[in-house]
């Protein structure tokens, strides 16, 4: 691994020479060039000077401050190296802070830091050591590549890490990103998603995999035989429009169960997942939701024969009643012509009788 900067750490008078080395690797990325698709020439970029128009080497390339839209100020690598900042060969640490209030967002280009030297193992361990213990990491600035940046030093496999951290100017506010409207989120919804969160389980680093390389790879391969590359009768997986938030919330928490060997309905920690009620309308699917109408139905016929049974009542009372009102409105007259009707009864029995 070749270093790509010699400096040392300042930490208060503590100086600790160090290499630097790039930490990541783009190499292995896909990466396409430009063709001229009428023959498949290839296209390239030249550098060409906007004054005489004449293509330019990289040995007559120089650096430029551009002042104003129509004034460059030349400046060469012995004024850039005059400039009076300390952190030109030095990474010179200014706090220690706690990690989380380092935002991801500022976290550039990772390196690795080394001792430089024998002499350099001792300060490089006790730094490393003192920032495991304390659970802190370095905050400091260092001139890369002709800049200032801020730098970040962490400990990561026994080693010092150092990220190169942007300006806070640098960062972009998210205002006006964020939904405008006032969604409520129900305690149901948040539970669910939590068991979804725990449902994926743990990041396994060595089953990630950059699948669009390899498709790549094998689409240039079929092409270089002359061949077609086999194309997959599942597709690729497309995401529908949400219509039930905690059904698609339930049928991922059992999709990712069954992807980690479950059965869909237990958790590791022996837990079940059920389907959360809604709301009373939608359980009409159910048993007790089935049974409620038909009681219902019951409950009116019953009904129905019961009032006319006491319509029935009802009405006898009221004519009973008025008969009642009406003799004890006539006085004897009534009381006489009931006695009179009684012998008349008695006599056509009697004519029956013999």
């Amino acid at each position: 691994m070749r270093s790509i900067w010699n400096g040392s750490i300042s930490f208060g008078l503590v100086s600790i020479p160090v290499k630097m080395y790039s930490a990541t690797d783009s190499a292995s990325a896909v990466s396409f060039v430009q063709i001229h698709e009428k023959d498949g020439g290839r296209i390239r970029y030249r550098k060409v000077c906007e004054l005489d128009g004449e293509e330019v080497s990289q040995d007559e390339i120089g650096k430029g401050y551009q002042a104003a839209s129509d004034l460059i100020v030349p400046l060469s690598d012995a004024d850039l190296a005059s400039l009076p900042l300390p952190t030109t060969k030095t990474l010179t640490i200014l706090a220690f802070v706690d990690a989380a209030d380092i935002d991801p967002l500022q976290m550039d280009k990772a390196y690795y830091l080394g001792a430089n030297g024998p002499s350099a193992a001792k300060p490089y361990v006790l730094l490393r050591d003192a920032l495991v213990h304390h659970q802190k990491v370095a905050i400091g600035k260092v001139a890369l590549r002709n800049r200032e940046t801020l730098a970040m030093l962490r400990v990561h496999d026994d080693a010092i890490v150092m990220h190169a951290l942007l300006w806070p100017d640098q960062i972009r506010s998210p205002q006006g990103l964020a939904p405008k409207e006032d969604v409520q989120i129900r305690d149901n919804e948040l539970t669910l998603a939590e068991t979804l969160m725990d449902s994926l389980g743990e990041l396994d680093p060595a089953e990630l995999h950059d699948d669009y390389r390899d498709a790549v790879e094998e689409l240039v391969s079929a092409k270089l035989e002359g061949g077609e590359p086999a194309v997959s009768s599942a597709g690729p997986k497309r995401g529908g429009k949400v219509i039930d938030l905690m059904a698609a919330l339930e049928d991922s928490v059992r999709a990712a169960q069954q992807e980690r060997g479950g059965t869909g309905e237990e958790s590791d920690s022996g837990g079940s997942v059920t389907r959360l009620r809604r709301k009373a309308a939608d359980s009409a699917e159910s048993g007790e939701g089935a049974e409620r109408p038909a009681r219902k139905s019951s409950a009116r016929t019953d009904g129905k024969t019961a009032g006319k049974r006491t319509a029935a009542k009802k009405t006898a009372t009221k004519s009973a009643a008025s008969k009642k009102g009406a003799s004890a409105g006539q006085g004897g007259a009534a009381k006489k012509t009931a006695a009179k009707k009684t012998p008349a009864k008695k006599t056509a029995s009697r004519r029956k009788a013999g």
